[in-house]
């Protein structure tokens, strides 16, 4: 059949909405004159402002209702009369407007809920080492390949101008904050590892509004002479553009590692609660994971937790933090 007019669907977090672009990537290659609109969660949107062969973006803002929302945008789905539907998300939300979607091709995990009704399934497995975008690509394999394309996001020459002043002199990105409280560095460690990058390398500290108070802190704490909290005053898109062009980037096992996943930014990521071998790690040409292994209690789940089940975080707290680049 043709693939002329596609929906991918992934209404999970940020870093679920970058690493979808990986998809994007492939079936553009596959279907360049195919219409390819992508379905995300309300505040993920930004991410693919002015994408060049994103045909267009949905957006479900769960704010409106979560039933009358999905119902909503049912309706929206059916107008489009997409042929083929590729969902990435495996709950039941995203299985309903796949299966009523009336899309002649619909993809999905066999965990969803309304994969009974989806054309092609695929089994989801975290922990078998293979990256989430592998198993994304096991949902479009059936019709392009095996190969797997990395995700890319597409920073204009509008977001490097908003950074342009930030590049003058070599720097370091440090995004020190993520919902999970056991998948960050404890800010303690961040402060440390403020204090070890040489003085000739700027700091900028990276976030959104809600992480400026701990940037601040954080910025405060330092001993180091040229520190900058950026937290809340760059979009997505901009914070991408600047890590391409940073020494190294510290990041946790969070969005912003998959922000320099998609621009092949230097990578240093800290893996607390969490494992790579979940599938999260991260993709960039020059990347290197960090964390204490051989822990008991590690890991001690999927998406960590607000404190540490067994109340001393050695996880976090025992990192042996790298040499600075």
């Amino acid at each position: 059949m043709d693939h002329k007019n596609i929906l991918v669907i992934q209404t999970a977090f940020i870093g679920d909405a970058i690493l979808a672009s990986s998809v994007l990537e492939k079936l553009h290659l596959f279907f360049p004159k195919a219409k390819i609109t992508l379905l995300l969660r309300k505040g993920n949107e930004s991410l693919y402002s002015e994408h060049p062969f994103l045909h267009h973006v949905l957006v479900w803002n769960k704010q409106e209702g979560k039933y009358k929302s999905l119902f909503k945008l049912l309706k929206v789905i059916r107008r489009q009369k997409f042929d083929t539907v590729i969902n990435l998300h495996r709950f039941a939300s995203s299985g309903f407007l796949t299966a009523f979607s009336k899309a002649p091709y619909t993809s999905g995990y066999n965990k969803n809920p309304f994969s009974f009704l989806f054309n092609n399934k695929s089994p989801h497995k975290i922990g078998d080492g293979r990256h989430e975008i592998e198993r994304y690509n096991d949902l479009i394999e059936s019709i392009t390949d095996k190969t797997v394309a990395k995700p890319k996001l597409y920073p204009t020459f509008k977001q490097f101008s908003k950074i342009e002043p930030y590049v003058q002199q070599p720097f370091v990105t440090m995004a020190p904050s993520s919902v999970w409280f056991t998948k960050q560095l404890p800010k303690e460690r961040w402060i440390e590892l403020c204090n070890t990058i040489p003085p000739e390398k700027t700091i900028y500290l990276l976030g959104g509004p809600s992480d400026k108070l701990l940037c601040e802190t954080i910025k405060n704490a330092g001993v180091h002479i040229s520190i900058h909290n950026l937290a809340g005053e760059l979009s997505l898109l901009e914070s991408c553009e600047l890590m391409k062009y940073a020494v190294m980037n510290y990041v946790n096992d969070s969005g912003p590692l998959h922000l320099a996943s998609s621009v092949n930014a230097p990578t240093t990521a800290f893996f607390c609660s969490t494992v790579p071998v979940y599938g999260f790690f991260p993709l960039s040409d020059k990347s290197t994971v960090v964390e204490v292994k051989n822990l008991y209690c590690k890991p001690c789940g999927l998406h960590g937790y607000k404190t540490c089940p067994e109340g001393h975080f050695k996880c976090g707290k025992e990192i042996v933090l790298p040499l600075p680049e």
